[in-house]
């Protein structure tokens, strides 16, 4: 536990935080700079740019958190941080490398917003962004148009690999220069083991491990666009020949009174299996959740609950001290 600490808090020390799978991305239409279901709308680019500079700085400290009652969860890794000071609530091998299959999104979702572009500017769909890797199922067709801006939001809510494939494509110098881009910000961030081949996360040999992920998650957090897109329940696109399609979010728990989120990401591929990642506030904490490698597809929604039942009653009986 001294070991796990240690390491969480070094992991927060180095630098201050900055500001998107097979399996399963969208802001509410009445949220501030966001488009409605029906119509599209632009993101101010002032206004989110200001908003990326105020990821909340972890600021780590030299305590440990007592324990409460076992905390037994089947993901294969998981790891719970306090995001205003770093400390460590929960970690379960939180230091193996492994694929991250869609939380690569999260990535791809930074870069791109980095990179300052027009996020009404209307791209296609191309055969480019098919998957030709796992054959996944994908509702956008060849010759859809969207704005970045809602390939933003499927690809982050509905975890659509080909807008994100679509998003990496059209970066300046191409997919090369934004898979680039994707480990020089990996590397700014302090995330030492992880590395990304591609937008998607389709291909395993995108790897991290849950303290890295927590770094990505904390720096994602700091976009207002990230935040309204990957929580929202769910987006109306027109697609193929304009044909209205409805996109649900992969994560269940955003609709779910109970939970509190403010950044949502879901992934899963064979290699990686079912994975998910949150920014949340239980019982007035705000705290970053990573579950990686889940045997099934509610294993993840599982620990998660199990996580917040743990944590609210720990609190409640001061078994966990601030």
């Amino acid at each position: 536990m001294r070991i796990a600490t240690f390491l969480v808090t070094a992991l927060f020390c180095s630098s201050t935080a900055l500001a998107l799978s097979v399996d399963e991305s969208s802001s509410p239409a009445a949220a501030a700079g966001a488009p409605e279901a029906t119509k599209q709308s632009v993101v101010d680019i002032k206004s989110w740019e200001k908003s990326r500079r105020a990821t909340p700085r972890m600021r780590p400290e030299k305590r440990t958190v007592a324990r409460g009652p076992s905390l037994r969860l089947r993901s294969a890794s998981a790891l719970v941080i306090d995001q205003n000071d770093g400390s460590l609530v929960y970690a379960k091998n939180a230091e193996m490398p492994q694929p991250i299959a869609s939380i690569t999104k999260l990535m791809t979702a930074m870069v791109v917003l980095d990179s300052n572009p027009a996020l009404d500017e209307r791209l296609i769909i191309t055969d480019d962004d098919v998957d030709h890797i796992k054959h996944s199922v994908s509702r956008l067709t060849v010759g859809s148009i969207l704005t970045r801006f809602e390939l933003l939001q499927l690809a982050l809510m509905s975890s659509e690999n080909r807008a994100a494939s679509a998003l990496g494509r059209n970066y300046p110098g191409g997919t090369p220069a934004f898979v680039k881009a994707m480990n020089e910000k990996a590397k700014q961030l302090g995330m030492k083991s992880s590395r990304f081949v591609d937008a998607s996360g389709l291909n395993e040999n995108n790897v991290s491990n849950a303290s890295d992920l927590a770094r990505l998650v904390n720096a994602a957090y700091g976009y207002e666009v990230i935040r309204q897109v990957s929580t929202a329940p769910s987006y109306i696109a027109v697609t193929g020949k304009y044909r209205p399609t409805i996109f649900r979010n992969t994560n269940a728990l955003v609709k779910n009174k109970n939970w509190e989120i403010g950044l949502s990401k879901t992934g899963f591929i064979r290699e990686a299996g079912h994975c998910l990642v949150m920014q949340t506030q239980i019982s007035t904490r705000n705290l970053i959740i990573i579950l990686l490698d889940s045997s099934g597809k509610m294993t993840r929604i599982g620990d998660a609950n199990r996580i917040k039942k743990w944590f609210e009653q720990n609190v409640s009986s001061q078994q966990i001290r601030s």
